[in-house]
């Protein structure tokens, strides 16, 4: 499967920057959907926010199912978390937008959130202690502006940022979530 759009990468501002509510569902809409489930399959992601292909709006897909064969994709318009709670975990977590590094990052286990359908139907969407909530969240992080290593103390930052910098310079590319430049 062909990447249509190129994968915005940490530092670029559009990473950190706020995204606008989408008013009405188009067939613009649509398409910028169509186009990141694409990227996301393309890169073999699991969940990808609109502003990771430089669309400054509040919009994300996610598939969990994929890793495993599947496909079962989700596209959330303006979505919401209602209620974050549970037993906080930390999971280890990629970003396409930080090719090369995972970094552990803590969250409630259990999270609720409401969002449009691309019919405009307003959905709730629930997970616990699994990939579906982790992605959840991550992604509508992302939508906010907050990064995976906005989670992290500032040691912890800063180390990940360096070995998200010599991944990249090692060429790591989107969709890989550890880059050793022996293989």
């Amino acid at each position: 499967m062909k990447l249509l759009d190129e994968i915005v990468l940490w530092p670029d501002e559009r990473l950190t920057d706020t995204c606008e509510e989408i008013s009405e569902i188009t067939d613009e809409i649509r398409d910028i959907a169509k186009r990141m489930l694409q990227d996301m399959y393309a890169t073999d992601g699991v969940g990808l926010a609109a502003p990771q292909i430089g669309v400054l709006k509040r919009m994300v897909v996610i598939d969990v199912d994929y890793p495993d064969g599947q496909k079962n994709p989700f596209v959330l318009i303006n979505p919401e978390v209602i209620t974050a709670d549970g037993e906080p975990r930390t999971y280890n977590e990629g970003c396409l937008s930080f090719p090369g590094i995972t970094v552990p990052v803590t969250r409630p286990s259990h999270v609720v959130v409401h969002a449009q359908n691309l019919d405009g139907d307003l959905m709730q969407y629930e997970a616990e202690g699994d990939l579906f909530a982790v992605c959840l969240q991550h992604e509508i992080d992302h939508i906010n502006g907050i990064t995976m290593p906005d989670h992290l103390g500032p040691t912890a930052r800063m180390e990940a940022l360096q070995r998200y910098q010599e991944a990249l310079a090692a060429g790591a590319k989107p969709g890989e979530t550890s880059f050793d430049e022996d293989e």
